[in-house]
């Protein structure tokens, strides 16, 4: 049995906690008035007069009446005692054992003050026993039971792992299942009448739960798995519950780790990977505890710029951002774990989304201050860069950490903000500013801006997060790094990526058509049909579609040459609507007339 992390790193390092569910009990414990020829049972008799004593020079010196407590077994007339304790009158005890050869008189019992109990485990629901029959024998509190078997000691041990034959009445305790036992051992059950505390017997296979700490045994469960059985065969087995492929998207992208049966015992394997001390050493008011420690995971060495930017590969498959080259939808570029490196490598870093950016044209890239830069230091850091596909976010947020410890962690904005980016694009359009909306999931910043240094930041590109009394934590800007001012507003940025986007798809039907009045006409319907529509939803300035947006796609717009070479040029230009980034009041007061 293998349990592996399905995510690498150190993050996978988690801790694996079973807890066991109570299945079927299946001792049973029944009074008999005698027992049968034959029969094992727990005999519990006091006043015992010393005509009962039998065979066996053990009870010779035994001072009666006796007080016996003790596993018999009935030979027609007489009483085999194989383990028992014997108190007599002056408070002496002895303790016997098979090979003592003792017996008692049945006759002789009395029979006011005599019980005999016939202990054993019953067949399951629906089931069988048959000999080798797996179960466990669990105690509430740890118990010595040597002087009714006359066996080895089990120590502290308050669960058994062993077999149980045909008849119920025999549990073979299994050295290689059971921590710190040398030695297989036949425990008959009826020996468990000496038992003061709470025992069950169950079989196995047995159902658990499981539970994954993140950062240690007491660390935070961040996923749990119930109903799981240790039937191989069954489909709630471990392999089919944490597959190392699952099925469902959710389970892909959330489940973190996975199990492997190998052959034999699940419940066997199970207990060979525990940890040890947790389960000899139990905390008395717990319990023990089912622990899997995953070891081995590691982050390795920190990136550097070099790798960000990757290399195409069509055998081995591309890395970095190069392998992001292949897929066409993608919109949002973020390396929030650069951040956290030094100035430089942070900078180069940035160059290379830069330069994938505008490499790929459609795309925007989102930028991380450093934690706790000043406003000196993010001003300077802005200054090293001039992009109309670039902007950058400043402070980090602040968030409960989910590490298994507890507390807080502060984390770069460009995550919060690539998922406010995707809201508003959903909820209102790309032509709407990602900007004046709340940061979902933050507690706080990292540092606190105040109005006055919003007035200072956002001239520059800078786009502060802020917190407002009573409107909590928001996104308080939506510039672009351009130096341009045509493209310092990011959602007209991304509007017009949009528009051309969307018409250079739409009118990928006009390839290799006739180049003449007729293919034109149809292009300029296309993308009308398409602008109006922008228009009418509001996306576009202007009262009316004339001032909103106009397309020329005739002699004007190209030469002889360009028909001649295959080009089709279409020109476009729209109004589109940039943020009331600054509302201004204008307030009056007029004088009283003389």
């Amino acid at each position: 049995m293998v349990f592996e992390a399905r995510f690498p790193g150190a993050a996978g390092n988690y801790v694996l906690e079973l807890h066991w569910r109570e299945g079927e009990n299946l001792l049973q414990r029944n009074a008999v008035a005698t027992p049968a020829d034959g029969q094992t049972v727990f005999l519990e008799a006091d006043g015992v007069p010393a005509s009962a004593k039998g065979t066996g020079i053990a009870l010779a010196d035994a001072k009666f009446p006796v007080r016996i407590s003790a596993v018999v077994q009935r030979n027609g007339d007489q009483l085999q005692i194989t383990g028992a304790v014997i108190e007599d009158k002056d408070g002496g005890t002895t303790t016997l054992t098979g090979a003592d050869n003792a017996t008692l008189v049945l006759a002789q019992m009395p029979a006011a003050t005599t019980s005999y109990w016939r202990i054993t485990a019953r067949a399951p629901t629906g089931g069988s026993l048959s000999d080798g029959t797996p179960a466990q024998l669990r105690f509430s509190r740890p118990t010595d039971l040597r002087p009714y078997h006359g066996g080895a000691h089990w120590g502290d041990l308050t669960l058994l792992r062993g077999t149980l034959n045909a008849a119920g009445d025999t549990f073979t305790l299994r050295a290689a299942l059971n921590e710190g036992i040398d030695s297989d051992l036949a425990l008959p059950l009826a020996s468990l009448g000496a038992v003061t505390g709470g025992v069950t017997i169950q079989l196995q296979p047995l159902d658990f739960d499981l539970d994954v700490h993140l950062g240690g045994a007491d660390g935070e469960v961040v996923y749990s798995v119930a109903d799981i059985g240790t039937d191989r065969d069954a489909p709630n087995s471990l392999d089919r519950r944490l597959p190392a492929e699952p099925v469902q998207r959710t389970d892909q992208l959330s489940q973190p780790v996975a199990a492997r049966l190998g052959s034999g015992s699940v419940a066997d394997a199970l207990f060979g990977l525990f940890e040890t001390d947790p389960i000899q050493h139990p905390d008395p008011l717990t319990g023990p505890r089912y622990l899997i420690e995953l070891r081995g995971g590691r982050d390795g060495s920190r990136p550097q710029p070099g790798q960000y930017a990757g290399v195409s590969d069509e055998v081995a498959g591309s890395s970095g951002l190069a392998a992001l080259e292949e897929v066409e939808d993608v919109s949002i570029v973020m390396t929030p774990a650069a951040a956290a490196a030094d100035r430089e490598a942070h900078q180069a870093v940035v160059l290379e989304v830069q330069k994938h950016c505008r490499r790929m044209r459609y795309r925007v890239g989102l930028v991380d201050s450093r934690r706790a830069m000043s406003i000196a230091e993010v001003q300077d850091f802005r200054s090293q860069f001039s992009d109309d596909r670039l902007a950058l976010y400043y402070p980090w947020v602040v968030v409960s950490a989910r590490t298994g410890r507890g507390g807080t962690l502060a984390v770069p904005p460009s995550g919060f903000m690539a998922g406010i980016y995707a809201r508003t694009d959903v909820e209102r359009g790309v032509h709407k500013a990602p900007a004046n909306t709340p940061v979902l999931g933050a507690l706080r910043f990292n540092q606190e801006i105040n109005r006055f240094q919003q007035e200072l930041l956002n001239p520059r590109g800078i786009n502060c997060l802020r917190s407002f009394p009573g409107r909590g934590h928001r996104v308080w800007g939506a510039r672009t790094l351009a130096a341009d001012p045509e493209w310092k507003y990011l959602n007209v940025r991304r509007y017009f990526l949009f528009l051309e986007r969307s018409i250079y798809k739409g009118t990928q039907w006009a390839v290799f058509e006739p180049n003449g009045e007729a293919l034109w006409a149809n292009v300029r319907s296309t993308v009308e049909d398409f602008l109006f529509n922008e228009w009418r939803l509001g996306h576009l300035l202007g009262a009316s579609p004339k001032a909103a947006y106009f397309v020329r796609c005739d002699r004007s717009t190209m030469t002889q040459n360009d028909i001649d070479n295959g080009r089709l040029v279409c020109e476009i230009g729209v109004a589109p609507l940039r943020p009331a980034e600054f509302v201004v009041f204008r307030i009056g007061q007029k004088t009283a007339d003389a």
